[in-house]
């Protein structure tokens, strides 16, 4: 019998049905994981014991939050392997052909999506691996907070009528990373925070880097 402990390090140690079919190369992914792991704690501790302003139950809570979001990111990225066309992707994508709740984008799906899935899926990994990391090291977050929220609608829409999924899964998805984006989540325990309390070099003037970087943390 199985239990969130014992899933979550199966996911740790790449022991899921997800890897199964990717052999000896799943543990580049694996190690490219548990690094971010530990660089996201490293830096959720350092800020914790240099920052006494964040020393509080807001802050961790939502540190744990982005982190736990962070390792959904991540899990789904996994299916997704092979590059550039996994059977899982194409799956799911032919459900949101099939499901959609508006003809239009069903048919965007259909006669556009799925077609060129080999250069759509590639694209559609390193966003994902973007959030994962964003997430978990509490970089950019209101950007991709914002950007996961626009991305996640457009899977609510494409999967609202599939019977095997619940709708309210990927509003609780939106809800929680919109509150991620305007409680600049990155601030947090996160390089954001960190790159702030520094007054780092990115965050200077009125350059476009520099603007841009304040907009997206």
């Amino acid at each position: 019998m199985t239990n969130p402990l014992s899933d979550a390090l199966a996911f740790l140690v790449g022991h899921t049905g997800d890897y199964g079919h990717l052999g000896p190369g799943k543990y580049v992914s694996i190690l490219f994981y548990l690094a971010l792991l530990a660089a996201g704690a490293f830096v959720a501790c350092r800020e914790w014991r240099e920052d006494p302003s964040q020393r509080n139950g807001r802050t961790l809570s939502i540190f744990v939050m982005r982190f736990l979001a962070a390792a959904m990111w991540f899990q789904g990225t996994i299916w997704k392997l092979p590059l550039p066309a996994s059977d899982g992707f194409k799956y799911w994508l032919s459900q949101e052909g099939k499901y959609s709740a508006i003809p239009l984008h069903a048919a965007l799906v259909r006669d556009v999506l799925l077609p060129n899935i080999a250069l759509l899926q590639t694209p559609v990994y390193l966003l994902e691996i973007a959030f994962t990391v964003s997430l978990t090291l509490g970089i950019a977050v209101r950007l991709s907070g914002a950007v996961a929220v626009l991305f996640t609608i457009q899977l609510w829409i494409g999967l609202y009528n599939d019977p095997t999924e619940w709708p309210w899964t990927y509003a609780a998805i939106i809800f929680a990373h919109g509150m991620f984006a305007a409680a600049e989540a990155g601030r947090c325990l996160g390089l954001d925070a960190y790159l702030r309390r520094h007054d780092a070099t990115i965050l200077r003037g009125d350059g476009p880097l520099a603007v841009a970087y304040r907009l997206s943390s």
